[in-house]
């Protein structure tokens, strides 16, 4: 698959992955700004995504981002669908302790492109059995 991107800022860098074999991408800043505890702000990335037919963009937080600072994408996984045009942005959370300062540059999330399922919807009446039936939020013990 070939994934295109269009550079809409000067600080702009193209996604990469960081090691072969990984599922996301990292992208990057292009803006400087400080995230104070508690807050939430959307980070520019300089980049417009043309996505194939049949496929999303998920936009998901580092790990290490999550660990070390507690900040992460705020709505994860973001989706990006195929014929969205605008620039990628990411709404990076900050739940930790101090101010988070992002520079231009910075790694502040990754991008997984997966297939997309178009279902059939179909109203029906009839709910089948299963084994679980309405159990849910910790039905199966915390």
């Amino acid at each position: 698959m070939t994934l295109k991107f269009k550079l809409t800022h000067p600080d702009a860098i193209l996604p990469e992955y960081a090691h072969p074999g990984d599922a996301g991408m990292d992208v990057r800043s292009v803006d400087d700004l400080t995230i104070k505890p508690g807050e939430r702000a959307l980070v520019h990335t300089g980049l417009v995504m043309m996505l194939p037919a049949g496929y999303e963009a998920q936009v998901r937080p580092r790990s290490g981002l999550a660990l070390k600072k507690g900040v992460t994408v705020l709505n994860t996984p973001g989706t990006i669908d195929e014929g969205y045009r605008g620039e990628v942005g990411v709404i990076l959370a900050n739940f930790g302790s101090e101010d988070f300062v992002v520079s231009k540059g910075d790694k502040i999330a990754q991008i997984v492109v997966a297939p997309v399922t178009i279902a059939q919807i179909v109203e029906t009446s009839d709910v089948d059995e299963t084994e679980r039936g309405e159990g849910g939020f910790g039905s199966t013990g915390v």
